[in-house]
């Protein structure tokens, strides 16, 4: 044989070799997704062993490495061992939405979506349906064979993998049936802020975990948590810079009633969330409800945002009685604002008859009356009452069918027990039960909402965090506040309606020497979102504060059209401009023990007048504040310097 001819013969020979290699390929080629403008890529990959990873890039920059996907079911495993069925091609994917409750009033969700489907060793499918949008990935599991048994999932291998000098910005999740009266958990620590990815917490990590990688920033959540499902967290060792989904302590349930993800099949699991970009995509994105289950079918006419006086944050259990509630109604009338809370113990210190005396009261000054609930079965000690009597249909049906005939707009219920699915289905059940008596939610003592208000429109906010009512309780807090509220517009408050109860403008009526300025708590109405906004501050107190900045409380709008990240750094400072109608408003707030300059192009607004409100130069009446009138410049930026823990707000005519 010549030497062309073993050309050719090899050649012919290694052809079919050749052709699978290319085939194969083109197959893993086939599974990458790309955002709509070219700049996230997803490429997940199934190796040897049947087992399916993920890397995500940000502007050709590795944002995630090498990262595991997969579930194990009570009776399979869908991790290993997995073969690839077929992979749909790349599907354009557009829904547009409103909402009343968010940073933004009118939205717009594009995205690329492809469907990888696989079959585990024994035959049975299960899908990762993948959806890119110009600011972040989402996945989801799909398991989409029927089967009229429930299925139960023992454990997610979903992980997040950061390169090792990435940094991070975590809460740490706190210990199941810790805390005051065995009432965590409730996503109420402070978080580690700048820490080496690997930092350990007991009990894992929350939602939303912020990261950085070189100059990429990550945000890191989940959405669309049905009843089927548990909450999950973040957890990792100290050895690895890789985050893996974690389920929640066995305690975190409802009395009785079960812990993990289970269902009949078809079934879907919660959508995966990584926002990722800049500082500005992570303040300006709506990724958290863009993937949330759209609006249920409900009456949505009683469903208005608005503020609300509160008298138990300053003055505490003793004065939840009839005369107090009533100077707060007046209070709120005055305030042109649109709701008063009543808290713990109402119905003992004040009793139903007398509620509905006020609650009519209320009305004729244009007021609706919100009112304290305890969720808890056994599952806390919590003494606080109403208790008790939420926890089946038939006890939310009489009562809510009561104080709807009362005339009372809302509830808010605390004291929940944690993650578990058996307490991810209480809420949903309570949120389906108010819809029908056309009664405003707001959960305290609770779980990360994940983009229910979307769902549940008339699910008005959610604490979940560290708020001013911790200021209240001791000097460490209020000697933090500054610094924490800079870290909540980049994680907590991201997506999420945010119930911090903020603003305390004069002083805390307790030992406790509030630390910000003035003009600081003033800026958290604008900075902070929450469908209600209870805010910290007192009758008393107010008469302390000039007209203007009452007038600018009373003009304030209820919710909001749109957002602009200005500036900022988690844990350092925050300005951002949201708008209603032809207005816009700017908040900034400095959370060091230190100045910082801020530059602001106004004139990019189009706006003829700005209206500043910043920090006096004194502790007392008028030189809280300091007021000046201008027109923003054309080409110069206004430069303001914030004293430490300071703020300011600007209204932009």
């Amino acid at each position: 044989m010549n030497r062309y001819v073993l050309k050719v013969c090899r050649y012919v020979f290694a052809l079919p070799v050749m052709i699978l290699m290319l085939s194969e390929g083109s197959a893993q080629n086939n599974l990458t997704v790309r955002s709509p403008n070219g700049k996230i890529w997803v490429q997940p990959v199934i190796e040897n062993g049947g087992k399916i990873y993920y890397t995500v890039s940000h502007n050709g920059s590795v944002a995630l490495r090498r990262s595991r996907l997969g579930i194990i079911r009570n009776d399979g495993d869908f991790a290993s061992s997995l073969s690839l069925l077929s992979v749909s091609d790349i599907l354009p994917v557009k829904d547009n939405y409103t909402m009343l409750n968010a940073k933004k009033s009118r939205i717009t969700y594009v995205a690329n979506k492809r469907v990888i489907r696989l079959q585990n060793s024994s035959g049975r499918k299960m899908n990762i349906i993948f959806q890119v949008s110009n600011d972040g990935v989402a996945f989801r599991y799909e398991f989409p064979e029927k089967d009229a048994a429930v299925k139960s999932i023992t454990e997610e291998l979903t992980t997040y993998n950061f390169d090792k000098a990435a940094k991070a910005w975590l809460q740490p999740m706190s210990v199941a049936k810790s805390g005051w009266q065995q009432s965590n958990p409730s996503y109420e620590e402070h978080y580690k802020q700048d820490i080496p990815v690997g930092a350990v917490s007991k009990a894992g990590w929350v939602y939303p975990a912020l990261f950085k990688t070189n100059d990429t920033w990550v945000l890191i959540s989940e959405t669309s948590l049905d009843s089927s499902f548990c909450g999950t967290r973040l957890i990792n060792d100290s050895a690895s810079s890789e985050y893996k989904i974690g389920f929640p302590d066995s305690r975190e349930i409802f009395t009785g009633r079960g812990l993990l993800p289970q269902s009949v099949l078809p079934w879907l699991s919660p959508w995966r969330i990584i926002t990722i970009g800049s500082l500005k995509t992570i303040a300006e994105s709506t990724l958290g409800t863009d993937l949330a289950k759209p609006a249920m079918t409900i009456d949505t006419s009683f469903v208005k945002p608005g503020k609300a006086s509160w008298s138990w944050i300053n003055s505490k259990d003793d004065h939840i009685i009839y005369e107090e509630q009533k100077k707060y109604i007046v209070y709120a009338a005055d305030m042109n604002w649109q709701y008063c809370l009543i808290d713990v113990n109402w119905d003992t210190k004040i009793g139903y008859d007398k509620i509905k005396e006020l609650a009519d009261y209320a009305a004729t000054k244009k007021v609706g009356l919100l009112l304290w609930y305890n969720s808890a079965g056994d599952w806390n000690t919590t003494p606080y009452h109403p208790k008790s009597m939420l926890l089946t249909h038939e006890q939310r049906e009489k009562e809510f069918s009561r104080i709807s005939s009362m005339g009372i707009k809302g509830l808010k219920i605390d004291f929940f027990g944690g993650d578990g699915q058996s307490m991810i289905k209480y809420y949903h059940d309570i949120l389906i039960d108010a819809a029908k008596y056309k009664l405003l939610v707001n959960f305290h003592g609770a779980t990360l909402p994940r983009g229910w208000q979307r769902t549940y429109p008339h699910l008005m906010t959610t604490e979940a965090i560290r708020g001013f009512e911790m200021v209240t309780f001791g000097q460490q807090d209020a000697d933090a506040e500054a610094n924490h509220c800079t870290m909540l517009p980049f994680t907590r408050n991201a997506f999420d309606p945010m119930d911090f109860t903020p603003m305390n403008l004069y002083k805390i009526q307790t030992k406790v020497e509030r630390k910000t300025t003035s003009a600081f708590e003033l800026a958290l109405s604008v900075l902070f979102l929450s469908g209600i906004q209870h805010y910290a501050e007192s009758p008393e107190g107010m008469n302390h504060i000039p007209e203007y900045v009452k007038d600018f409380l009373r003009a304030l709008p209820n919710n909001w059209d749109d957002v602009k990240f200005i500036d900022g750094y988690p844990g350092k400072y925050a300005v951002i401009a949201r708008k209603t109608g032809n207005k816009w408003y700017i908040a900034g707030i400095n959370g060091q023990n230190t100045p910082e300059s801020i530059r602001l192009q106004l004139a990019s607004f189009g706006r003829k007048k700005a209206v500043l409100i910043s920090d006096g130069d004194g502790d007392t009446g008028d030189s809280l504040f300091s007021r000046r009138s201008f027109a923003p410049g054309i080409t110069e930026p206004l430069v303001l310097q914030l004293t430490a823990r300071g703020g300011f707000v600007i209204e932009l005519q």
